[in-house]
């Protein structure tokens, strides 16, 4: 049975997922238009296209399947984050602090959907 509350977390989970899909597009397509003016190693650009058709792919294929999107999300920002990190190691501290926000953004996210209409809920009732 679906409450409201379960009903409007799937939501957001579901913009969610789809915004960074989108972001991820931009940003690969972004990369990939750059490459033919600056130089783009050859694995480097390969994983950038696969990463692309399969997020452009996405909208389509893992509408309806979340474990899809996430792992489609995970794989697109590994294929553009860790050949970066592999290659110029300070990008990690950068990177790390990024997780600040997005980790304090997860645990609101978590708690929000753990809340109920009238509170948190209690567990045993």
């Amino acid at each position: 049975m679906n409450t409201p509350a379960r009903t409007s977390w799937d939501k957001v989970e579901f913009y969610t997922s789809y915004f960074l899909m989108f972001v991820l597009a931009s940003v690969i397509g972004t990369r990939l238009a750059f490459a033919s003016v600056w130089a783009l190693p050859t694995i480097d650009l390969v994983f950038s296209i696969v990463a692309l058709i399969l997020v452009v792919a996405s909208f389509w294929m893992a509408r309806k399947r979340r474990s899809w999107r996430l792992w489609i999300i995970a794989f697109a920002a590994a294929t553009q984050l860790v050949p970066m990190v592999l290659r110029y190691p300070a990008t990690l501290f950068p990177l790390l602090g990024g997780l600040i926000p997005v980790a304090i953004m997860i645990w609101a996210l978590v708690s929000l959907s753990r809340k109920g209409p009238n509170g948190p809920r209690t567990h045993g009732s």
